[in-house]
């Protein structure tokens, strides 16, 4: 007998048993026939989450290699990643995740019946991934803490983070990042057929007090310091296609949700899902957390000189708005598209400010039957004055592209507007900056006068040795460079830059074509750059269809300018398109 079973496109996804009821002779009995997974199907048009492209299917549904993003918007840095959301057994982790979840929106999961909705499916995977409950899947160190666990940059894949949860008994994985938290929420968004992708924001803003507008506030030799807002240099999230029935949409689109739990007036919460064109329209009504989506790309950023804890001056300098630029994956090619335009009408344009005042109207209640204009004049009270304005033009150039062992080389850029002298004196220094803001060890500074004149233009070159900031640099490859004037030459100027310093490459070469179960061997390769010795050097491997547990590999310590080669052998288990990836750290990274 051959049984063919057709579920309808509203059927409740996860595991069903299909038995069959057989009487015969006066007796009736029944006999389990086996069991079956009913997902989301994008290739069905009547289900929501139908993606009509056959091309956008192939990388959002069936891809299992994606790329991060990573660094800051003037030097994008990526890293391959595995999704694996076919790999053995994540579907039944997945399937574990809604159930553990289920109570989070529901109260009650006797019935299953929201597991057709992929708004509540997705509202339970997002709430699961590193919620503060004590069945979340990742855990976000506090304070830069990861003694305890792995460190959050040392995953290659999605595979190893669903794993050691599922067999630790749903405890929080230790430790993660917001990336490898978007790259797991799409593993199971992908897993259970919703078409999904993660999304790189950067200069993403994190406040507690003003929604639209970010404070960072200085010392007078340009040091940052801990305030109560944070701006991250980039911030990952994921993107979901589904139709919005509660919205009245017939037709799939992208939904933004950000598994990362962050700091908001009311507590810390995760967001989405929110349309992305209501956040580009400023219609902060029709979703969930809509006013939160669109105050983290479209914040004011407003430079404080702290002259004590008292007086605050307002810089002059031009800082850009949050959110300059966002980017993901492109469609068969590991390059980035640049979606930033989805999220957020051309900056100044005549759309960009009526979608800025409806949201502004909506996010504070007071200015709800407020004109444009006092709109406007209250958004110019609180912007940082420009440097233009007092007669002075300054950017800090990079003059290589430095990787660990390198000095950093900068030329700074000073062109004076006015047709008079200008002697000016500056303070400089250079901190490291983690990925999400907290500034961290100031390691170098220094005091320059600056005499300027009229309409002269002065190129300084500034360098930073690796001596003075590898000791510092750790896992957190940022360092700010900020160049300030002294509060006595009379206004408040200055200058930063945000710099990546590249780490070492791993190079992979493969010594024969990998061919299903047959051996197959790869040659990894690193060379170890600084001029000291490098302890506590671990190369972690994962392979998508190669090997089913990462390997780790101890290097032991590697002198200065010496080559580690490691020859791996492993057998192709499954058929795909295969890739290798490896990671390095030592006790410097």
């Amino acid at each position: 007998i051959n049984i063919s079973v057709f579920p309808p496109s509203n059927a409740c996804i996860g595991r069903y048993i299909l038995n069959m009821q057989i009487t015969s002779c006066g007796h009736t009995y029944q006999r389990c026939l086996g069991d079956f997974y009913v997902l989301f199907n994008p290739w069905c048009a009547d289900d929501p989450v139908y993606m009509d492209n056959q091309a956008h299917r192939e990388e959002y549904v069936l891809n299992e290699h994606g790329i991060l993003y990573e660094g800051v918007h003037k030097h994008i840095t990526s890293r391959p990643w595995h999704f694996g959301q076919f790999e053995d057994g994540i579907l039944d982790i997945c399937l574990k995740i809604l159930d553990m979840g289920a109570s989070y929106h529901h109260g009650s999961d006797r019935d299953h019946c929201w597991r057709n909705d992929p708004v509540h499916v997705s509202l339970v995977v997002n709430h699961m991934i590193s919620s503060h409950t004590t069945n979340s899947i990742v855990k976000i160190p506090e304070n830069n803490d990861y003694l305890k666990g792995t460190k959050p940059f040392s995953w290659n894949g999605s595979v190893p983070i669903l794993q050691q949860w599922y067999n630790g008994r749903c405890r929080p994985v230790r430790y993660g990042y917001c990336g490898s938290l978007a790259s797991v929420m799409c593993t199971v968004m992908r897993c259970l057929g919703i078409p999904s992708r993660v999304v790189t924001n950067f200069c993403f803003p994190c406040s507690i007090e003003n929604p639209l507008g970010i404070n960072e506030i200085f010392d007078c030799t340009g040091k940052n310091l801990c305030g109560k807002d944070k701006l991250w240099r980039y911030h990952c999230w994921n993107e979901s296609w589904m139709a919005r029935r509660d919205l009245n949409q017939c037709c799939g689109d992208w939904q933004c949700l950000d598994p990362t739990p962050l700091e908001t007036g009311r507590g810390s919460a995760c967001s989405g899902p929110t349309w992305v064109r209501s956040i580009r329209e400023g219609e902060l009504d029709l979703d969930y957390d809509g006013h939160h989506m669109f105050s983290r790309v479209n914040s004011n950023y407003v430079g404080w000189l702290s002259q004590n804890d008292t007086v605050k001056t307002k810089f002059f300098c031009d800082a850009w708005p949050c959110g300059q630029r966002l980017i993901t994956k492109s469609i068969g090619s590991e390059q980035f598209e640049d979606i930033t335009g989805a999220y957020k009408y051309e900056l100044g344009s005549v759309k960009n400010k009526e979608a800025y005042y409806r949201a502004y109207r909506r996010i504070h209640p007071g200015y709800c039957n407020a004109s444009n204009c006092h709109i406007e004049r209250e958004l110019s009270s609180l912007k940082n004055p420009f440097l233009s304005d007092s007669g002075i033009n300054m950017r800090l150039k990079m003059a290589n592209c430095p990787m660990y062992g390198e000095d950093v080389q900068l030329h700074w850029l000073l062109e004076n507007l006015r047709s008079e002298n200008k002697n000016l004196k500056f303070n400089l220094c250079a901190q490291i900056i983690t990925y999400s803001g907290c500034p961290m060890e100031q390691f170098w500074k220094d005091s320059v006068n600056v005499t300027l004149g009229p309409r002269e233009v002065k190129k300084i070159p500034l360098c930073i040795s690796y001596s003075q900031y590898g000791p510092y640099l750790c896992d957190h490859n940022i360092m700010k460079v900020v160049a300030v004037s002294d509060p006595e030459c009379g206004e408040v100027l200055m200058v930063s830059r945000d710099i990546v310093i590249n780490r070492p490459p791993v190079i992979v070469k493969l010594l024969s074509q990998p061919r299903l179960k047959v051996p197959c061997t790869a040659e990894i390769s690193f060379c170890n750059p600084l001029q000291e010795d490098m302890k506590n050097c671990v190369m972690t491997l994962e392979g998508c269809g190669l090997f089913k547990e990462p390997m780790t590999i101890d290097l032991g310590t590697l002198a200065s300018n010496q080559q580690a080669r490691t020859i791996v052998e492993f057998t192709p288990y499954r058929l795909g398109s295969h890739r290798l990836l490896a990671n390095f750290g030592c006790h410097k990274f």
